[in-house]
């Protein structure tokens, strides 16, 4: 036997596998661990055979410890609403005990037993589930309109370059428009009703949703655009197997950035212009005085946002795709 042919017996593998999905990647050149542990315990002769092993001794390989996977990672939902929950019981105990010390005034300061009793009789006598539904569907009109443009620009603005540096100036410029400033010029070229109000939420959206896509099609793994370059995938292909499943957590993050801010442009837009939602009934509670009907609203108005924040989230986590995602990071 030649010195250093492989021991017989023994398979020794030295091979590189290449998956020639965009997704995958090659494997590390690996070994048998069997035939690292035969090499290890049988000791050769000068002549290249292996010396004989003392009677009734069995070689065995090193037991080696199972390989679990790891469960998908949900830091944000590791704990569930719990911590915010908390947080939130010990700001309202805190508040009652400021209000019922009378430190403040109640018509600076009502308690938040007061406010809670407005709410509710708001909701069950006075309509105010319907001012809410109109100021919902206004903030969702926008933040889907806003999204309609935000994502096919974030797209150009990734691949062409010199369009990006002609346009994300004034693109940029645009935030420095106040809604407030907007909202007369809107009714000037519009007129009043619904559409003014949601084209002040697309405005107000618009920039946010167009940045965060843009920052998380910049941060994509470019060796796995590479590897779906050599597999054949360009243009639609590329954006609609690659690009979209892997900007999927810029994309939920904008929109829930968006429709938050989308509430706020509703409520700004209503106040301005006028309209039949939440910030209508603002208005009227701001020249009678109001305040526990103002706290109330705004109230409300904190709990809408959080509500559909939270949905967005719970979608995100369920996402398969997201999850993979996360699991590759992670790894």
């Amino acid at each position: 036997m030649q010195p250093g042919a492989p021991v017989p017996g023994t398979i020794r593998e030295d091979t590189a596998v290449y998956s020639p999905s965009p997704i995958g990647k090659a494997a590390r050149s690996y070994a048998s661990p069997t035939a690292v542990s035969r090499d290890a315990h049988e000791p050769v002769t000068s002549s290249g055979s292996p010396a004989p092993s003392p009677a009734g001794s069995v070689l065995e390989p090193p037991q080696t410890p199972p390989l679990h996977r790891q469960p998908p990672i949900r830091t944000a939902g590791r704990h569930g609403p719990w911590p915010a929950f908390l947080l939130g019981a010990t700001l309202l105990v805190a508040w009652q005990a400021a209000a019922a010390s009378g430190a403040v005034p109640a018509i600076f300061l009502p308690s938040p037993l007061a406010v809670i009793t407005r709410m509710w009789l708001g909701l069950t006598q006075a309509g105010l589930a319907a001012y809410a539904g109109v100021t919902l569907k206004e903030a969702l009109l926008g933040c889907l309109l806003a999204a309609a443009f935000a994502l096919p620009l974030a797209w150009v603005l990734h691949h062409w370059r010199f369009f990006s540096r002609a346009v994300l100036p004034y693109v940029a410029a645009s935030q420095a428009v106040p809604g407030i400033a907007l909202a007369p010029l809107l009714v000037l070229w519009i007129g009043y009703g619904t559409l003014p109000v949601v084209i002040l939420c697309a405005f107000m959206v618009f920039f946010p949703i167009t940045i965060t896509v843009l920052l998380g099609l910049r941060g994509l793994d470019t060796d796995i655009i590479d590897a779906a370059r050599l597999d054949g995938a360009y243009g639609l292909s590329m954006l609609v197997h690659m690009e979209l499943p892997m900007t999927l957590p810029a994309i939920y993050t904008g929109l829930r950035t968006g429709f938050t801010l989308s509430i706020t442009g509703a409520v700004v837009g209503e106040m301005i212009m006028g309209g039949d939602g939440l910030g209508m009934l603002l208005s009227t509670q701001r020249d009678k005085v109001d305040t526990t009907g103002m706290f109330s609203t705004i109230a409300l108005l904190c709990i809408l946002a959080t509500t559909i924040h939270w949905a967005l989230h719970e979608l995100e986590q369920r996402s398969r795709t997201v999850d993979a995602l996360r699991g590759r990071r992670a790894g």
